[in-house]
């Protein structure tokens, strides 16, 4: 199982105000259209600004996976004044099966961390199997 949730507050720079420069919206919808149709993925105006919204919930990572790992990285690069964080549960993982890892975007780069809010999911969130 591969749980993932998501979101990305849009800015051209660290700098940008009222728009200035300009996103870049058409490279940014592209990477949202390549992975639509899959999960949850969209972009959206919201007050004068913008987002992305992402969250799945397939049985295995597979390709998808990276995918939606390297949006973030790729809206980075584009907009490097973005923020925002992506949580996932990839239970196949061996050193991440037992929780969540939470990827955050900041200032074009994106780190990898550890949860403290859902994991361990046993007994976080779900009851041991008995035995």
């Amino acid at each position: 199982m591969f749980e993932y949730h998501g979101w990305i507050s849009l800015h051209s720079t660290a700098e940008a105000v009222d728009d200035e420069p300009p996103l870049r919206l058409g490279e940014i919808q592209a990477l949202v259209d390549d992975l639509a149709g899959y999960a949850l993925i969209d972009l959206q105006p919201m007050n004068g600004s913008y987002c992305i919204h992402l969250g799945g919930h397939p049985n295995h990572r597979g390709q998808q996976g990276a995918e939606v790992i390297e949006l973030f990285a790729k809206v980075g690069r584009l907009a490097p004044g973005s923020y925002g964080l992506l949580y996932v549960h990839d239970d196949e993982h061996p050193e991440h099966h037992s929780g969540f890892r939470v990827f955050r975007l900041v200032r074009g780069e994106v780190t990898e961390h550890a949860d403290h809010l859902l994991s361990p999911v046993i007994p976080t969130l779900e009851d041991e199997e008995p035995s």
